[in-house]
């Protein structure tokens, strides 16, 4: 028996909560493409946007701030959603990077390996922590504030031009006191305990704001460690997508926070579509103009949000 179309794309409230706003899934999807979009051609912004449409496009943050007095502990779910939501949009978007990275053999693994594991542990730690405690005016006001410093890191970048070295990765050795590698000619070493630490911090922030993080993860890879951005951006979206996975499973399988399936589906969708044609379109576009782009959006995000979570009202319109 097939389902009208009308049916299928009729609004319908968030997790069939009484009150809470409709659903449009033809804007989940566009906000989708718009998110995959972002994250195939700059790298840095998709979780943010994640984050923007859950919180005001679609008008959640909103219901979320509404109930906050009335009924605080639908509030507190609602925020969690939002949440794990956004990470199922960064995880996803990993994912197809990784696919890309992986064929391309653009990965350090026992770097991803080092960095995944740190990445897991605080996926777990935050979940099981943070679940169910943090209000919706906390996590903007955290969110905003992590959101003004990816704004400061896009800036940053846009002053700096990317070496275009090419080669493949060649293991010399593996132990757990020393990796050392080749890579176009030149040997590489790290102490896996030190990207082990670093996942670690990234992936806490990360699960604890519903963000990727990708953008901690390479400053880290390639003023710390000194590696070449050619293989750091297949390495860092591939701690990106263990950090979400690990931190998507405590969220739901051992805290029962709740996500809209359907409006996932959509977003997904979306993201996927988004990401194809970033792929196509990004050698088309200056990366440095879109990075100052998404920086100013980012202060602009950054700045409101911030004030809303700890000054109550929003210092920019609207």
């Amino acid at each position: 028996m097939l389902v009208p179309l009308q049916l299928v794309l009729a609004a319908r409230p968030f997790l069939g909560i009484e009150g809470a706003p409709e659903l449009s899934l033809p804007v989940a999807l566009l906000w989708g493409v718009v998110v995959g979009w972002t994250f195939a051609t700059v790298g840095a912004f998709g979780g943010i946007l994640a984050a923007v449409g859950h919180i005001t496009v679609l008008g959640l943050g909103g219901f979320a701030s509404s109930v906050a007095e009335t009924d605080p502990e639908l509030s507190r779910r609602v925020t969690d959603s939002i949440r794990v939501s956004n990470q199922w949009l960064v995880g996803f978007s990993a994912l197809v990077a990784c696919l890309s990275y992986a064929r391309e053999r653009r990965l350090v693994p026992p770097l991803s390996v080092s960095l995944g594991a740190g990445a897991v542990a605080g996926s777990v730690l935050v979940p099981l922590l943070s679940a169910g405690r943090m209000s919706l005016r906390s996590y903007l006001g955290y969110f905003g504030g992590f959101t003004l410093l990816v704004g400061a890191y896009l800036l940053w970048e846009s002053r700096h031009r990317r070496r275009s070295l090419r080669g493949e990765v060649r293991l010399e050795e593996v132990s757990l006191r020393r990796v050392r590698f080749t890579f176009s000619g030149k040997s590489y070493s790290f102490p896996p305990v030190l990207p082990f630490i670093a996942g670690f911090c990234v992936g806490s922030v990360a699960s604890l704001l519903g963000v990727g993080g990708g953008f901690l993860y390479v400053p880290f890879l390639t003023s710390v460690l000194r590696l070449p951005y050619y293989i750091v951006a297949g390495t860092s979206a591939l701690a990106v997508l263990v950090g979400m996975s690990v931190s998507i499973t405590t969220y739901m399988a051992v805290k029962k926070v709740a996500v809209d399936f359907t409006l996932l589906l959509a977003e997904l969708a979306g993201v996927a579509l988004g990401s194809f044609i970033g792929s196509k379109t990004s050698a088309r576009l200056s990366e440095v103009h879109l990075r100052v782009l998404f920086a100013l959006l980012a202060f602009y995000v950054g700045i409101r949000y911030l004030s809303m979570g700890f000054l109550g009202e929003s210092l920019l319109p609207p």
